[in-house]
């Protein structure tokens, strides 16, 4: 059996598109289904797993705001406005 792997680029980002100025770290991991609970959300808040602009994240009600870039278990999402 063959296996391939391919190395996925950091700065591959999947956009999440939001309506309003801001959305808080919590609701984003919770919205992108990287935490399955606003309680899970909490705990790797605060255990320094989560990063924003590639520094640790220990705020769960950090304001995100278009362009910011959040990376949790080697996936990455960049915020960015809703088309109007």
């Amino acid at each position: 059996m063959k296996v391939s792997v391919t190395k996925r680029d950091p700065y591959d980002a999947r956009p999440v598109e939001i309506h309003t100025e801001f959305i808080k770290l919590q609701d984003l991991l919770k919205y992108c289904d990287a935490a399955s609970s606003g309680g899970e959300a909490k705990i790797r808040i605060g255990n320094g797993e989560v990063s924003v602009n590639g520094e640790p994240c220990l705020m769960r009600g950090k304001k995100l705001r278009p362009g910011d870039r959040v990376s949790l278990d080697g996936r990455t999402w960049v915020v960015t406005y809703a088309d109007r």
